[in-house]
């Protein structure tokens, strides 16, 4: 893996001095990861600042981003010691900083593959659901403590993750301390696939490649109109369906696509 030099956003130079993750290229997908393994990676405020700071300035010819974490886990949440004299005010400015960040998570340029192994806890589990693809390896395991902290998600988790696995398990998991493993998290819809430990960051390269290689406006389109569609009433999504099929398949990128199908030249689809 070799270090870029891209154009486009912040100078590379200033998104790598982003001292509490590492950010590395391979071609055009970037990698991004959360360094603070002594503190099992928990997001303190100049953390999340720095994940904003990441995303609103990607490079410019980023196609997706891969996200982990250094160490044993990809994050144990909240750093706690930023947060108990903290005042109502100050705790919602806390909280929509958060958002803002994740914002540019789910809703940014690229398309984002999340590698989980050990904790992926609190708001470990809000950035998780932030992102569009999320690679677990066996070591993966998944908690909201918040409820027996005395808090409450203020990371987005309330909006993202009942959108995962329903508001009823998230309920469970922040009444009881209920805590889900890899294989179960796969069962319930918090990952897309389970690998080996170790093999996380492979097989999320190689996801995050495909994903590089699909038309930009396409992959757009899934990050940025099939959840808002998905939250409309039928009728008003399937107009908004229509617009979007017809942008996406209007641009150059979808046609020479198609032609080079038609013409024999791509590859159908068939099981792996």
């Amino acid at each position: 893996m070799t270090t870029a030099d891209p154009h486009g956003g912040l100078p590379f130079a200033t998104l790598q001095s982003l001292d509490l993750l590492r950010i590395e290229s391979r071609g055009p997908v970037l990698h991004v990861s959360l360094n603070r393994p002594a503190k099992r990676n928990a997001v303190s405020d100049a953390l999340v600042a720095q994940l904003h700071t990441c995303f609103v300035n990607l490079p410019e010819e980023t196609r997706a981003v891969v996200l982990s974490g250094e160490g044993d886990h990809f994050c144990a949440g909240l750093d706690l010691a930023e947060v108990s004299e903290r005042s109502v005010a100050e705790g919602i400015f806390h909280s929509r900083s958060w958002h803002a960040a994740f914002e540019q998570v789910q809703f940014g340029r690229v398309p984002v593959v999340a590698v989980l192994h050990g904790a992926v806890v609190g708001g470990g589990l809000e950035l998780a659901a932030s992102c569009h693809v999320r690679v677990a390896e066996t070591s993966a395991f998944y908690g909201l403590p918040e409820g027996q902290r005395g808090l409450f998600v203020g990371g987005g988790g309330s909006a993202r993750i009942p959108r995962l696995i329903g508001a009823a398990r998230m309920t469970d998991m922040m009444l009881t301390g209920r805590v889900y493993d890899a294989s179960e998290g796969l069962a319930i819809g918090i990952s897309h696939y389970v690998v080996e430990p170790g093999q996380g960051l492979v097989k999320a390269f190689a996801l995050a490649e495909r994903i590089a290689g699909n038309a930009p406006l396409s992959n757009f389109a899934v990050m940025h109109a099939l959840p808002r569609i998905a939250d409309m009433a039928q009728d008003e999504g399937l107009f908004v369906e229509s617009l979007m099929a017809a942008i996406a398949s209007g641009d150059e990128a979808a046609k020479s696509r198609v032609r080079a199908f038609l013409e024999g030249r791509a590859a159908k689809v068939k099981k792996a």
